[in-house]
């Protein structure tokens, strides 16, 4: 079953959704999860963050083709394998329009919040949200039995946001999670871009707290 715990150097963990097959591999250095999404019925296929370990990750797309390659924002540490990526597999590329201009590979969509993404017969819904960069992104799947799937980047992980540097970005990011994330139902699932997954509900009661220690 799967628990989105994986490791540097272990094996994927891999969740068979309704409409959607998701894939959590966690790699480099700095311990990021990068994500495969296929749609089930097509095969269209969509990378989130080619962090690192191009090995690992053309590994895990495996025979099949890779559509898109979406880079959640522009920290180097999120876009250390897009190139090797990319050349491989031909997949175009995806980052917020913001963010788009700092990462060394051209972006070929540049998406902003409200956008819709469209992978076979899949939609997500992109959020963008400043504050840990001025221009991250973050894609949620509702899948048909009404259940959220958010991939949150580095905006949100289990006990907090993300990093800032000062006040201004605090605000900023705690405000946007909180409006955008937030409102979102307790059993919504968040694949965050470092770390183990968590859920709304688990995170909600933290608010306060967050709020209290600014960070």
């Amino acid at each position: 079953m799967y628990n989105g715990r994986v490791q540097v150097a272990g094996p994927a963990d891999v969740r068979e959704l309704p409409g959607l097959v998701i894939s959590k591999i966690a790699v480099g250095p700095y311990n990021n999860n990068s994500y495969l999404l296929r749609c089930a019925s097509t095969g269209a296929s969509l990378l989130i963050d080619a962090a690192a370990e191009s090995d690992r990750l053309l590994g895990l797309v495996g025979d099949g083709s890779l559509d898109y390659v979406l880079t959640t924002h522009r920290h180097a540490d999120h876009w250390q394998a897009l190139g090797a990526v990319v050349a491989a597999t031909g997949a175009r590329t995806m980052a917020g329009t913001i963010d788009a201009v700092e990462i060394p590979i051209t972006t070929d969509v540049a998406l902003s919040g409200g956008a819709e993404i469209a992978l076979g017969e899949v939609t997500l819904s992109v959020f963008e949200i400043a504050g840990h960069t001025e221009g991250s992104i973050s894609v949620l799947y509702d899948d048909p039995e009404g259940h959220g799937h958010l991939f949150t980047g580095d905006c949100l992980f289990p006990g907090g946001i993300g990093r800032t540097l000062n006040e201004e970005e605090f605000d900023s990011l705690y405000n946007g999670v909180v409006s955008e994330f937030f409102s979102l139902p307790d059993e919504t699932w968040v694949y965050p871009g470092h770390g183990h997954d968590t859920t709304i509900g688990v995170e909600r009661p933290h608010l306060e707290e967050w709020l209290s220690r600014r960070w």
